[in-house]
């Protein structure tokens, strides 16, 4: 399994999130963590240089950075075409998710796949640690998301996420595709089991987004969206004659 991180200037963060990661990949199959950094200007790079020297177990973590700042869903697409590993597990550099929720999230991929079909596994926030405001815009758009996508996904923007990479290669490429992933995995035949889990405050720093700036893009987005499914048309079998 590769674990893939997405981070823009998470100096403060890279170091407790690491410390997580390690202490949790002894209950994971064998796991490559790749970090990409999408153009920080502060010392993200360096701090993932000093912890791929310093903690045990993490002395082959990647780290891959973008030349300038692309946006998450570019630095995902990144460390998903550069993974190794047939199971990809995606969550934030910010310390708020719990790396070791990814351990139920990949069995049931797993028992998925055993019963038929991998699916996409989300891990939905259902008590989210962020400001009321956030928590408000963040339930305004999950609503409309489910309303005008009918994904069954009450928390498609949640970052804890496990499929198959050759799934994810299969989807269409836009920035902002991440928030919108199980509306598109189903779009391609992919199965959706979510689980629970917990939310956290962010360790330090601030998030990258404003709810003003989201919602622009987002409803732009969720049209292109709309699009796309209503002119993806695939098979459900192929026989060879």
């Amino acid at each position: 399994m590769s674990i893939v991180v997405a981070v823009l200037n998470e100096q403060e963060n890279i170091l407790p999130v690491c410390k997580e990661l390690a202490t949790v990949l002894p209950s994971l199959p064998p796991c490559e963590i790749v970090f990409v950094d999408d153009g920080s200007t502060d010392g993200t790079v360096e701090q993932l240089k000093q912890v791929r020297a310093s903690i045990p177990g993490l002395e082959s973590l990647r780290i891959l950075r973008h030349d300038r700042r692309c946006g998450k869903s570019s630095a995902l697409r990144t460390a998903i075409r550069h993974a190794r590993g047939r199971w990809i597990a995606t969550i934030d550099g910010d310390g708020q998710d719990d790396p070791l929720e990814l351990v139920a999230l990949l069995a049931l991929g797993t028992e998925g796949e055993q019963k038929g079909r991998a699916p996409l596994t989300v891990g939905t926030r259902l008590k989210r640690s962020d400001t009321i405001w956030r928590r408000i815009a963040t339930r305004f758009a999950n609503g409309l998301r489910q309303k005008l996508l009918h994904d069954g996904c009450p928390d498609t923007g949640a970052p804890m996420k496990v499929f198959l990479r050759e799934d994810f290669l299969c989807l269409p490429y836009f920035e902002g595709m991440h928030r919108f992933l199980p509306a598109l995995f189903i779009s391609y035949g992919v199965p959706l089991v979510c689980k629970p889990v917990h939310h956290r405050s962010r360790l330090h720093g601030h998030s990258k987004y404003t709810n003003l700036g989201r919602a622009i893009v987002g409803i732009r987005d969720l049209l292109g969206v709309m699009w796309l499914r209503n002119r993806t048309h695939l098979p459900k079998t192929v026989q060879e004659c």
